[in-house]
């Protein structure tokens, strides 16, 4: 790739960075906004020079990409203040898309700093800056407390009234098949296994709660 090809894809990539802070984004962002930990460990490897601070964040598979895109953009960041610029978003895009496509995560271009976050993302970042987890596990405790509760008292009330009719009794299936699921992933998603249902699995029908 020659410098004016570089530069090109920088320009396009600068565009479409612009366009992706236009449209409306899921408040979920974390590794992909110009504040997260991905861009600004790209920052500090653009200012020494050295690729290596952002490695840990490809898979080693993609790790030529990276320390390719890496020396181009030195070389165009040198020509003058805009080229830089651009040359520096550009890396940073491709980056993070990199990055969130090692996760398995979708990229929708880069979020400006200061974007919305997933309280639990803030949570989750605050632990280790303060070095104690106790207000994350709080948060996240209180949110599970919350959920598994408003299901329980949704199947409860169900409950009394499932065999008033046939459609009282599907509203109280309903809302069973949704607290155990609501339970259950919660608690395969705690110790690490994916969620998954066998054929010897009870049918609903089995379970009595008179």
């Amino acid at each position: 790739m020659n410098t004016k090809r570089s530069i090109l894809l920088a320009v396009m990539a600068a565009l479409i960075g612009l366009l992706a802070l236009i449209v409306p984004q899921p408040a979920f962002a974390h590794c992909d906004t110009l504040d997260g930990p991905v861009v600004l460990d790209a920052k500090a490897a653009l200012e020494k020079g050295d690729v290596t601070p952002v490695l840990k964040w490809v898979k080693k598979d993609n790790e030529k990409e990276i320390r390719k895109v890496f020396s181009h953009t030195l070389a165009v960041r040198k020509l003058n203040p805009e080229a830089r610029e651009l040359a520096d978003h550009y890396f940073f895009e491709t980056l993070v898309r990199v990055h969130r496509a090692g996760e398995g995560a979708p990229f929708t271009g880069l979020k400006p700093a200061g974007a919305e976050l997933n309280p639990g993302v803030r949570a989750a970042d605050g632990a280790l800056d303060s070095g104690s987890v106790d207000a994350a596990v709080k948060l996240v405790n209180d949110e599970v407390a919350k959920g598994i509760r408003a299901r329980f008292a949704k199947v409860k009330e169900a409950h009394k009234h499932m065999n008033d009719s046939v459609e009282a009794g599907r509203e109280y299936v309903e809302a069973y098949v949704e607290y155990v699921h609501y339970v259950e992933g919660l608690f395969e998603k705690a110790v690490g296994q994916a969620a998954h249902h066998d054929q010897t699995a009870e049918p609903v029908s089995e379970h009595h709660h008179e």
